[in-house]
């Protein structure tokens, strides 16, 4: 609980996180109205993944650019931009008044969302070194708490809320205020390192290394991604709730307790160390998924709060071992790990949307049982082989 005594008391450490949750109460917003873009486009499951797909090309393609961008602008600035851009591009999904301007729109937002994640996890790593302090799980926590802000409260509020674009504006307003109240405390770090090791070229000697936490990356954060943004029609096409309140709930449900959980995350891996965790976290989320696929309302969406429980201290662990990686530049590491992982993330919700149209959305959420657990099996063997 002391990195988020932290970050509640020292705005160097808050500016940072906020961007975390800011990043998520965008993205929380916008998969409330996801069913009802679907509707308005007359989309099915397919040419909505077809669509996600559009958004993970653009992550795709800012993966090699991001590390470079920090390089040349300072980390600080990096993240500062991309939050703003990222929030106001997220505008233009809303309203487009066909499918081939979402795809369109959705590439681009893809782009500015790569670059903040980027930016903004290379920021807490490079803080962490810098302070010698740990607040990166803690931060983590404060994406999940965004998506409790954005889709808990969005939840409440959208029966009275009849305009998308109104709704989603009052968001973005809302994010680009406090982060250009807040950025005065990461804004002027470079994120430069003093190591002549990390000056070295970015060859595969160097990322070889990360491989193995890129797959882990990849199939978690790809799980996060599918929840994100199938769990509401989960709930809707498999479980048959009719009510849009009640139907949100299974993934604020999963972002309360990956929040509560991230909250705690530092002080657990103290003590037990990143491997460790990160295998605790896959079976307590293996769990979770045989509860979602009961389809029992009340089990199905206590599932999705052990899944977000589980994945809570997976990635921030992930993350951490990336920025400090021999020979690699906090940037470096973490754009390698972080932009694959946020590729899973993307990826994802297009991949289950063509699994849906094979056969539903069960089958989907299956896939993503079989992803934990292949997950933990990894994860298993780095830990025997860094014993070794």
């Amino acid at each position: 609980m002391n990195s988020l005594q932290l970050i509640l008391t020292k705005l160097r450490y808050f500016g940072p996180s906020w961007v975390f949750a800011s990043l998520n109460i965008i993205v929380g917003t916008w998969v409330l109205y996801i069913p009802g873009i679907k509707d308005k486009l007359n989309i099915d499951d397919a040419q909505l993944g077809i669509a996600l797909f559009c958004f993970a090309s653009g992550t795709l393609t800012m993966i090699p650019l991001s590390s470079i961008l920090i390089k040349k602008i300072g980390v600080g600035r990096v993240t500062l931009f991309a939050i703003i851009t990222f929030s106001i591009l997220f505008l233009v999904p809303v309203i487009v008044p066909n499918y081939i301007l979402l795809c369109i729109s959705l590439f681009f937002v893809g782009l500015s969302a790569c670059l903040t994640d980027v930016g903004m996890n290379a920021l807490v790593s490079c803080i962490e070194q810098e302070d010698e302090v740990h607040f990166m799980s803690a931060s983590h926590g404060f994406f999940s708490l965004g998506g409790v802000i954005g889709a808990g409260i969005g939840s409440i509020i959208i029966t009275y809320i009849q305009v998308p674009i109104i709704h989603m504006s009052y968001a973005v307003i809302f994010v680009i205020i406090t982060n250009l109240l807040t950025a005065r405390a990461f804004f002027d770090i470079t994120g430069k390192q003093k190591n002549k090791e990390v000056k070295r070229s970015y060859s595969f000697k160097l990322i070889k290394p990360l491989f193995g936490l890129t797959i882990i990356a990849f199939l978690i954060m790809g799980s996060e991604g599918a929840i994100e943004h199938w769990s509401k029609l989960y709930l809707q096409d498999v479980v048959a709730v009719t009510s849009e309140k009640i139907s949100g709930f299974g993934f604020v449900t999963f972002s309360a307790m990956m929040t509560l959980g991230r909250f705690f995350g530092d002080a657990i891996s103290k003590r037990f160390g990143s491997f460790t965790i990160i295998i605790g976290g896959c079976l307590i989320s293996i769990f979770g998924f045989f509860a979602i696929l009961s389809s029992q309302l009340v089990v199905t969406i206590s599932g999705f709060g052990f899944v977000g429980l589980g994945f809570s201290v997976v990635i921030p662990e992930l993350f951490r071992l990336a920025g400090k990686a021999k020979g690699i530049s906090a940037a470096q590491g973490i754009s390698f790990v972080a932009g694959f992982g946020y590729l899973g993330f993307l990826l994802s919700p297009p991949i289950l949307g063509f699994l849906s149209k094979i056969e539903s959305l069960r089958l989907s959420f299956i896939v993503l049982l079989m992803a934990a657990v292949i997950a933990m099996i990894i994860t298993f063997f780095l830990n025997r082989n860094k014993r070794e």
